[in-house]
């Protein structure tokens, strides 16, 4: 590995200074807001956006010392950017249904009506007590 020159040291410091400026903006939101789905949104974007910052000050880090284009952190992010969001949804749609099932007032209904037929006996039970609870 070669020397790295300092141009690409300020650049990949103020890259991962502006990652933890991300996190801590993420966390006062967090403690800031005060339901679960407006807490979701804030660390959400901010992992995004500090991963975005710590990849790319790794490629250029890397691809400076070693003189030769280093892409596999390229790898890293691509991975985040189809996990962090599916998770975030997931977690969304249990709470949205742990919100229905407790009976809170303010949740809103679902958009289709549940189908019972073809499920058991004690399933369909299940579910028609839990469509009549979100009623």
């Amino acid at each position: 590995m070669s020397e790295v020159p300092r141009w690409v040291e300020a650049v990949v410091a103020l890259l991962l200074v502006s990652s933890g400026l991300f996190v801590l903006i993420s966390a006062y939101g967090f403690l800031r807001l005060p339901d679960f789905f407006m807490r979701m949104h804030p660390p959400a974007l901010a992992y995004t956006a500090g991963s975005w910052c710590v990849t790319l000050g790794g490629i250029l880090y890397f691809s400076a010392a070693e003189s030769r284009p280093v892409l596999h952190p390229w790898l890293i992010i691509i991975m985040l950017s189809m996990t962090v969001p599916v998770t975030t949804l997931l977690l969304a749609r249990v709470a949205l249904f742990r919100r229905r099932a407790a009976g809170v007032s303010d949740t809103p209904p679902p958009l289709t009506q549940t189908q019972t037929h073809g499920l058991p006996e004690g399933d369909a039970s299940v579910v028609s007590a839990l469509s009549r609870r979100e009623q």
